[in-house]
């Protein structure tokens, strides 16, 4: 990975975005699609989320 992609704050990937949410990649693939995960966007066939959105809105639902 790069510095500018690194900057960004970029996860990209259903499969990295489970990683980061501790979830399974069909049960991440499921809310992106069904469009539970408004921090995430499809950009051609693939999805990508702001790690630091996905962080506060789940440390956010944890307290």
């Amino acid at each position: 990975m790069n510095e500018q992609t690194e900057s960004l704050d970029l996860v990209w990937g259903a499969k990295n975005i489970a990683k980061v949410l501790g979830c399974t990649e069909r049960a991440t693939f499921h809310m992106l699609e069904a469009g539970d995960l408004p921090e995430a966007t499809q950009i051609g066939r693939r999805w990508v989320a702001s790690r630091k959105k996905l962080r506060e809105r789940f440390e956010g639902q944890a307290a």
